[in-house]
């Protein structure tokens, strides 16, 4: 096992760790011995290789171009995470970037003398700063409900998703209320003999066409959280759902007849403080994920409610690390801007060290 020094590790290698790569070879960190990009997955996509089959290009609410390649023209009835996936291989290869995987990276440490030691399952690296992309998809989020662990039926989460071919006639209960869990409900709804909406608050559907405006009070409550040391909360909270054809559709048939949560879980179903019993064989947890960020827990960079104050794309209580595709910028078009944003104020801090050096 090796130990190598360079002056940026970064951990992730999807569009947010992909565009700081851009821009630190951009900008003068030489690939391989000024930065390297540490990826856990086996092969380039970042998330997008892990999303479901049946998610097409003309369902994805939109990929912004990395930073130097457009984006090619796209199958609108092609698989996203194969059409992506493709994008971010061409766009390793065109700029060269030093991506190393599958590389797991286990735990983050500060040195005596200033440097982070960052620990994977294969070589070890020494940075002087650390820019994190892990985004959210290896973290599903599983909330708790009484008697889950009764249930004899089948659980699982949108991370585990595959498609609607294995609902057929199932009875499906689908928890949550963002766009996963509508676009899976829709698909299962096609095969299931019943599906049940379940969601904890009313959803909110939009009429108006998601612009600018939207998109900005969307960012500016987030960052407002992050700033706080708040959790960065939901962003579908603030935009709300498009009400589109399908969405329509959907109505139509009834399948959005949403009711709230449940109390508790049953073997063979979930019931209502009130009285109400559905009976189920599968439910579907599309409760979203938590950021990935587990292997920083050595640093102590939360607070004390559990959130980390950051002060744009850098940790607040530590210049060294910078969260990009976090809080306002989990986005395509923001983790674009970040990944450039923290490349910039890293290659700022360093300048005066290197000239110390």
């Amino acid at each position: 096992m090796d130990t190598h020094s360079v002056d940026v590790v970064v951990i992730g290698a999807g569009q947010a760790g992909l565009s700081a790569g851009y821009h630190l070879r951009r900008t003068g960190f030489a690939p391989g011995s000024g930065f390297v990009i540490l990826d856990g997955d086996d092969g380039p996509g970042g998330a997008w290789q892990h999303r479901w089959p049946t998610l097409r290009m003309d369902r994805v609410h939109g990929i912004h171009d990395l930073p130097g390649l457009p984006f090619p023209p796209a199958d609108p009835q092609g698989p996203a995470a194969e059409q992506v996936s493709a994008y971010f291989a061409e766009y390793e290869k065109a700029f060269d970037l030093p991506v190393q995987r599958p590389v797991r990276v286990r735990a983050v440490h500060s040195r005596p003398d200033g440097r982070l030691d960052v620990h994977t399952d294969g070589d070890q690296w020494t940075t002087r700063a650390l820019i994190n992309a892990t985004g959210t998809w290896t973290r599903p989020f599983w909330p708790h409900y009484p008697g889950r662990s009764s249930f004899r039926g089948r659980q699982l989460h949108t991370a585990d998703y595959q498609g609607p071919a294995e609902f057929a006639g199932r009875r499906v209960v689908v928890v949550g209320g963002g766009t996963s869990a509508v676009q899976l409900l829709a698909e299962v709804s096609t095969v299931a003999a019943a599906t049940t909406w379940v969601t904890r608050r009313p959803p909110e559907f939009r009429d108006e066409e998601f612009g600018t405006e939207l998109g900005r009070a969307a960012v500016a409550r987030v960052d407002v959280a992050v700033r706080a040391g708040r959790s960065p909360g939901s962003v579908v909270g603030v935009t709300g759902l498009p009400v589109t054809p399908e969405i329509r559709r959907l109505r139509e048939r009834g399948v959005l007849d949403r009711l709230p949560v449940f109390d508790r879980i049953t073997p063979d179903g979930v019931t209502w403080a009130g009285g109400r019993f559905v009976p189920a064989d599968v439910i579907l947890w599309c409760t979203g994920f938590r950021a990935a960020l587990d292997h920083l827990a050595p640093l102590g960079l939360r607070g004390p409610g559990g959130g980390i104050t950051m002060d744009g794309t850098r940790v607040a209580a530590d210049e060294r690390i910078h969260l990009v595709g976090y809080g306002p910028s989990a986005s395509t078009i923001g983790a674009n801007r970040a990944g450039r944003a923290a490349v910039n104020e890293i290659r700022a801090w360093l300048a005066p060290v290197a000239a110390l050096d």
